[in-house]
């Protein structure tokens, strides 16, 4: 193995650690917050998933000898922002993971279960996430009304780097949310000296508690944006750069890590999709067979980065929770578009998407179970509705 490692790989490998650690930390530091979190325990979550999903890419790639990269699920975070506490907190929170890990390992094992994920209609799965993804995007513009002092020069540099090069938009919002933090908020006393004391990892087991509004409102929604906004586009990346994986095992080897990083609060590993495609394609290397030392050494990225999560969050804590919202809703902007476009693309299923999305965006919930749940049912409802009368009109 040692042959095939190269400097360009090597540089790949941190290049890409960095983008997908600095381009969505934000975001799922914000979801697991959501759903009762509390700040050490966020950071748990951070530091558990990044250095399950590292780990996890070490081990397929170097196994595969393919370039599998790993993430957190983005999407997914998205969802936990959205969903709200539910009854039994975070420890519900948590039992919702381990349940929606278990089915991960399982649709990996059987395949008609991986089928059905796939099977639901894709309008409907991409309204779902950018109904969820809706409410993050505000939160840029509602820093600018915060204190446009602190929140205009976050998504300037965005907007400017993202003209030149679009992979550090989000790294060059999240360098202004720092410079912001150093020279426009006025920290407390002493608060320098706390954040040198979370240098050490932070691990806080939660015991899991089991409750059905927990498994409904984030379980199944976790699932299947997980699997359809994550798991199914990360194996297409790796088929467009002309590899041949086989998704099963790949798909059970990331349900087991999220078990092993749920109890530490972690919502679920996933194949990565933007990552993969830095990984997997000629930038990683000329020679195709070589090139998974790029998703190795972004493994190790990750590991390390994840052992600092508790400075990072930490540092995070000190700003005005709008600010970090901010980076997060910048990092969506261009999945919302992604999912949206894809959500309304085909005519005979746009008003079904747009049920789906509406009821979605809309935060509603019932029974104690989150609108993404409900969103999806209806329009699947509207999509069956509109299927039968189309039959009859024949």
């Amino acid at each position: 193995m040692l042959k095939d490692l190269s400097l360009q790989s090597f540089f790949m490998g941190c290049l890409t650690a960095f983008v997908g650690f600095a381009s969505s930390f934000a975001v799922v530091l914000q979801g697991l917050k959501g759903v009762g979190a509390t700040d050490y325990e966020a950071a748990s979550g951070v530091m558990a998933l990044s250095v399950s999903m590292g780990v996890c890419a070490i081990v397929l790639s170097a196994w595969t000898k393919l370039p599998v990269s790993t993430a957190w699920s983005t999407p997914g975070a998205a969802l936990l922002a959205t969903a709200g506490a539910v009854d039994g907190g975070f420890p519900a929170a948590v039992g919702a993971f381990l349940v929606c890990a278990v089915m991960i390992v399982f649709a990996g094992l059987f395949r008609p279960l991986g089928r059905a994920v796939a099977s639901i209609p894709a309008p409907l799965a991409n309204a779902m996430l950018s109904g969820v993804i809706l409410g993050l995007c505000f939160a840029p513009f509602k820093a600018i009304a915060f204190d446009p002092l602190l929140g205009l020069p976050i998504l300037v540099a965005w907007a400017a780097v993202l003209m030149v090069k679009r992979l550090f938009a989000v790294p060059a919002a999240l360098a202004a949310f720092v410079a912001v933090m150093v020279f426009g908020v006025e920290l407390p006393e002493g608060a320098m000296a706390e954040w040198s004391q979370s240098l050490a990892p932070p691990v806080e087991f939660v015991a899991p508690l089991f409750t059905l509004p927990a498994l409904i409102s984030i379980a199944l929604p976790l699932f299947i944006v997980t699997m359809a906004s994550q798991n199914i586009p990360g194996i297409a990346v790796l088929k467009v750069n002309h590899y041949e994986p086989n998704p099963g095992p790949l798909f059970a080897t990331t349900g087991v890590f999220s078990l092993l990083s749920a109890p530490f609060g972690g919502h679920a590993v996933n194949l990565a999709a933007i990552t993969a495609a830095m990984c997997a394609g000629e930038d990683a290397h000329p020679d195709p067979a070589r090139r998974y030392w790029a998703a190795i050494i972004g493994g190790i990225g990750y590991v390390v980065l994840g052992l600092l999560a508790g400075a990072v969050t930490a540092f995070v804590s000190l700003a005005p929770p709008i600010l970090i919202q901010a980076v997060a809703g910048l990092a969506l902007i261009g999945a919302f578009s992604g999912s949206a476009v894809a959500a309304f693309r085909e005519p005979e299923a746009r008003e079904a998407a747009a049920v789906t999305f509406l009821i979605t965006a809309s935060g509603v919930s019932f029974a104690g179970i989150s609108g993404a749940f409900w969103g999806l049912v209806a329009g699947g409802l509207m999509m069956g509705l509109q299927r039968v009368m189309a039959r009859r009109a024949r």
